[in-house]
């Protein structure tokens, strides 16, 4: 019976073994659930199979039993009228339907431990199934806020703030630097100008050639 040779795994399966393996617990939740009903279907039918099987295993050793009392009681019977051939052939036939009994018994204890994986198999899947059922939403639940927080966790971490204030800060210095370049020629700009100024009216000597040829003017005219 191929589902009884399975009966050690899916009884040394565990839930959370499985669950703490999984990449996507909210999926894996999902294909356990579905394998779970799948064997559950299987092994229900298997399990009913196996009952009925170990209930015939019972009965066959009722009618080997009641077929040894019977050959004992009349065994004894026999002897009690004085027939001891009768009563030789009675026990015979007691002996042999007693290693008949011998044989049911055992076929009825392998059915009955048939049966008992069996129902130990069907009760831990129906138990697995229940258990998975109450943790659905809260697993699901969780595996989405957990991919939110990776989510936001990838998005903050490629934000540096403090990155972001050094580049503001240099590219602020610059500026501050190219505007007092820019003030300080203007104001070197202003100096050259008065300077200018200056040098183009003392630069000739027109002035003082005027006031001579004045003075020499009035000497000649006798002012």
């Amino acid at each position: 019976m191929g589902i009884i040779s399975r009966f050690a795994d899916i009884m040394k399966s565990n839930i959370n073994a499985l669950l703490d393996k999984a990449e996507d617990p909210a999926k894996m939740v999902d294909q356990y659930l579905l394998d779970l009903r799948e064997k559950l279907a299987d092994v229900k039918k298997e399990t009913a199979g196996v009952m009925a099987a170990e209930a015939a295993a019972k009965r066959d050793v009722e009618a080997a039993e009641e077929k040894v009392e019977k050959a004992l009681k009349s065994a004894q019977n026999a002897l009690k009228a004085g027939d001891e051939d009768a009563a030789r052939k009675l026990i015979a036939e007691k002996q042999r339907y007693e290693q008949n009994l011998a044989e049911r018994k055992k076929a009825y204890e392998l059915a009955s431990d048939n049966a008992d994986k069996m129902r130990q198999m069907y009760d831990k899947l129906v138990g697995d199934i229940k258990e998975l059922e109450d943790r659905k939403a809260n697993i699901k639940a969780k595996t989405a806020a957990a991919k939110a927080q990776t989510k936001i966790n990838e998005i903050t971490s490629g934000m540096d703030s403090s990155e972001s204030m050094e580049a503001f800060d240099r590219m602020e210095d610059k500026a501050n630097a190219a505007f007092d370049k820019a003030m300080a020629e203007a104001e070197l700009n202003v100096h050259k100008s008065d300077t200018d100024d200056l040098m183009d009216k003392y630069a000739s000597d027109s002035a003082a050639s005027v006031d001579d040829e004045l003075a020499k003017m009035k000497a000649e005219l006798g002012l």
